[in-house]
């Protein structure tokens, strides 16, 4: 026996061995964290590292070059009680989302009520009402800005042809800010492909059994769409309104800031502090404000649901 030669476990065959020793429900959970492990790693660099860098950084006030010292929550309380643009921006951030958010859901739930209902060319007029969703929003702005141009842009002109002399829209203060929702309104598509998804899921038997018992249309919108749909909609106004306070892109190169700060919102504020003044310390406290807004609406929302909300599994 001595001269028998044992050959070594394959690591194939250890594995295996590993497998039968691990409770089933472990070995299922070691499998889907391995899976989600390029996500977490992902996570962890590129979200969660960088807001606890910048919350450190919110500390000090720094230029990353000349000088840094440590402050404390200095910027915290200066953006509370000194900055007025400060102040200005996130009531002008507000009101962009409290008008977008409610718009933006009304026409996209009433395009895709239309689109469920078999109309001819169904995926066409799909495509087109969500195609603004994906081109860039530097090519959507461009184009807007020569929409709202008050001599040679092509609203004016149409509303010029039925007798309204139309206003100067982003040149104006008091049309600025509007003239950015509507242009956010139109770019939906993206919450309308969600609702329809939502109503795809009704099931037909509601509708045949409500029309059975005498409902008409808007019985049964009212009383099986909103009611079926409340899940859908929790999830489309949550994401609306992170995405509305995240603003950027439309002020930045259409108004930039203008006229007199009338389209200054939070996010562009954070990058004129921190890119434009190299005040990195103090827009890293300004974006940490932001996202504590952020975070009390979202969860305002949330917590909200159990009121309004409707899920068929309970």
């Amino acid at each position: 026996m001595s001269g028998v030669r044992v050959e070594p476990l394959t690591f194939v065959q250890r594995v295996a061995g590993r497998e039968r020793v691990l409770k089933p429900w472990l070995r299922e959970a070691l499998v889907g964290y391995l899976f989600l492990m390029p996500w977490i790693i992902g996570f962890l660099f590129f979200i969660a590292g960088p807001m606890l860098c910048s919350l450190g950084v919110s500390l000090f006030s720094t230029d990353f070059m000349t000088k840094t010292e440590f402050v404390g929550l200095y910027w915290y309380k200066g953006l509370l009680f000194v900055d007025s643009l400060a102040r200005k921006a996130l009531l002008n951030t507000a009101y962009y989302s409290f008008f977008m958010v409610p718009l933006s859901s009304i026409l996209a739930l009433s395009l895709a009520v239309l689109l469920n209902q078999g109309i001819k060319l169904q995926g066409l007029w799909r495509t087109i009402y969500y195609l603004p969703s994906v081109v860039s929003g530097v090519a959507i702005s461009l184009l807007w800005l020569w929409l709202y141009q008050p001599e040679i842009g092509l609203i004016n002109a149409l509303l010029l042809k039925v007798g309204i002399m139309g206003p100067r829209w982003i040149y104006s203060e008091r049309w600025a800010m509007p003239s950015l929702i509507i242009m956010a309104v139109w770019g939906s598509g993206s919450a309308m492909l969600i609702y329809l998804a939502g109503l795809r899921g009704i099931p037909t038997a509601l509708y045949e059994a409500a029309e059975l018992d005498g409902a008409g249309p808007f019985s049964r919108f009212w009383n099986i769409t909103i009611p079926m749909l409340t899940p859908t909609i929790l999830f489309n106004v949550v994401m609306n309104t992170i995405g509305s306070f995240q603003v950027f892109t439309q002020a930045y190169i259409m108004t930039g800031g203008g006229p007199n700060n009338a389209t200054l919102t939070m996010v562009l504020y954070i990058y004129r502090k921190g890119f434009q003044g190299s005040q990195f310390g103090y827009a890293s406290a300004l974006a940490w404000a932001l996202f504590v807004v952020i975070l009390g609406f979202s969860l305002v929302a949330i917590r909200s649901a159990r009121y309004w909300v409707f899920y068929a599994g309970e």
